[in-house]
């Protein structure tokens, strides 16, 4: 069985996901496999780098974070350009990561956790879906978390966690 796990910044996603390791599960993490899929070598990397030209990559070939967020921040044509890049690429690769976890162990839980799993429509992909969840207690807490995530556009999982 699989199942994605999401929710919006500071709402225990990881808590979760470690206690359900504790007990047995396997994880496949989509911001781990995020950045494996921009390491040295990789497809991605060199299609960002044609994308966005050779200043995105350092000298020791590794991806320039800070300039390419500085590029896709600030102009969300240039976000979708990276997106259409690289999410593709995560995609494939928890599917393949999925599939030989449930091949080696097909009695064993494995939860993909995905922060923002309903904001890309990929629900459907998981036998079910966890939503972590915290209340705020205060509007103090909510606008907190509300400036925490700011562009992850996770208060999208929390609002629907809310009409259930």
């Amino acid at each position: 069985m699989n199942i994605g796990l999401t929710g919006g910044i500071a709402t225990g996603k990881s808590t979760v996901a470690r206690m359900l390791v504790a007990r047995g599960a396997a994880l496949v993490d989509a911001d781990r496999i995020a950045r494996e899929i921009v390491e040295p070598g990789q497809a991605s990397l060199a299609r960002i780098a044609e994308r966005f030209g050779a200043g995105v990559i350092q000298e020791d070939g590794t991806l320039n974070r800070r300039l390419l967020g500085t590029i896709v921040f600030a102009d969300s044509e240039e976000r979708k350009a990276l997106e259409a890049i690289t999410h593709p690429a995560i995609r494939e690769l928890m599917r393949e990561r999925i599939a030989e976890l449930e091949a080696d162990r097909p009695d064993r839980l494995v939860v993909a956790d995905i922060p923002l799993l309903y904001e890309s429509g990929l629900q459907h992909l998981y036998e079910g879906v966890m939503v972590a969840y915290v209340p705020p207690r205060s509007s103090a807490d909510a606008s907190d978390r509300a400036r925490r995530a700011g562009a992850r556009g996770s208060g999208q999982a929390n609002r629907r966690a809310d009409g259930y």
